[in-house]
């Protein structure tokens, strides 16, 4: 299979080769792509050279599948010239995650959505791809009602000035901002740009997408999306009213039998998800699950994953395997 992974020089680029990698996914050919100022260098993958080309070059190659994670802009304009071309686009940004002819996927919950008329595939966005690993099979036995959900996010998920912006902070040099405030001993309620509402980007995607990838509009979210000075891995907190009540043993029965997802929760060792122990893992993993004691029908849990792997690169790979599993590409 000829694959193209576009925005192969990034932070999360360098993150899906490296999945793909690991994963044995059927490469015969492997396209390079960034943006102009890299074209012609090289790169090195399994041993292998790789010169990098540019977008028009990637869209003449006509890869099978094309793994954007360029950011918003450049997908909207190229992806659908590679559609043309007869590839078929997994991308990572937000440009088309709420087009509503587009599907949004987490293979474990909705990959079986897809067909071989879908030529442009929107990967979710990070914080919301594992919540909605957790909340999936918990939703499907008592129906969520309501969601509220705090974010712990790390640099990571702004880019690499981000990761270089606390390096520095605690390095104690003075360097570029990425952030309007220091990172480092502090924490910003400020994850993407302001809208008129009130609300982030990043808070608004969590409060649609979820509703999008379960196909249901019935439950609403609410969110507080926080960036705080860990170099890796979002957390979350989230609060869950449901129509009908619940055992907690059975909660943590149907997380554990989710693919994809691992319970850590046993307060007596003092065993809890981390983003230090989420590092470079693709599971979900999930903790402190509780009961409200305020609220009926209602749900505590702390969630937590490698924003970079299932997150985003591995997500995305996962798609590009169910593809190539059931020859949609």
């Amino acid at each position: 299979m000829k694959v193209a992974v576009v925005g192969a020089t990034g932070m999360v680029g360098e993150v899906m080769l490296k999945v793909l990698a690991e994963r044995n996914f059927p490469i015969t050919e492997l396209l390079l792509v960034a943006s102009e100022r890299s074209v012609g260098k090289t790169l090195s993958h399994q041993g292998k050279e790789h010169t990098i080309i540019g977008l028009e070059d990637a869209v003449a190659a006509k890869p099978h599948i094309a793994i954007f994670s360029a950011g918003g802009d450049t997908s909207l304009e190229w992806a659908p010239k590679f559609a043309e071309a007869g590839t078929t686009v997994i991308d990572n940004s937000s440009a088309w995650r709420m087009d509503p002819d587009k599907k949004l996927i987490v293979p474990e919950i909705n990959a079986h959505e897809l067909s071989a008329k879908d030529k442009i595939i929107a990967n979710p966005n990070c914080s919301t791809i594992q919540l909605v690993m957790a909340l999936a099979p918990l939703h499907k036995k008592y129906k969520m009602k309501r969601v509220v959900i705090s974010t712990y996010q790390s640099v990571s998920g702004t880019g690499v000035k981000a990761v270089k912006q606390l390096e520095n902070e605690i390095a104690g040099i003075q360097g570029e901002m990425a952030y309007p405030y220091p990172i480092s001993r502090n924490a910003l309620p400020h994850c993407d740009v302001f809208l008129e509402n009130g609300y982030t980007k990043e808070e608004m995607k969590l409060a649609r997408e979820p509703q999008k990838i379960l196909d249901d509009r019935s439950f609403s979210v609410s969110a507080t999306a926080v960036r705080i000075p860990t170099a890796g891995g979002h957390s979350e907190s989230v609060n869950v009213e449901f129509l009908t009540d619940f055992e907690l043993n059975e909660v943590r029965q149907l997380l554990n039998d989710t693919p994809g997802v691992t319970v850590q929760d046993n307060p007596d060792t003092n065993t809890y998800p981390m983003p230090i122990y989420a590092h470079d893992k693709d599971e979900v993993f999930v903790g402190r699950i509780r009961r409200d004691e305020t609220q009926r029908n209602t749900l505590n849990m702390w969630i937590v994953s490698d924003n970079l792997r299932k997150g985003a690169a591995t997500n995305a790979v996962q798609i590009a395997e169910y593809l190539a599993a059931h020859k949609l590409v």
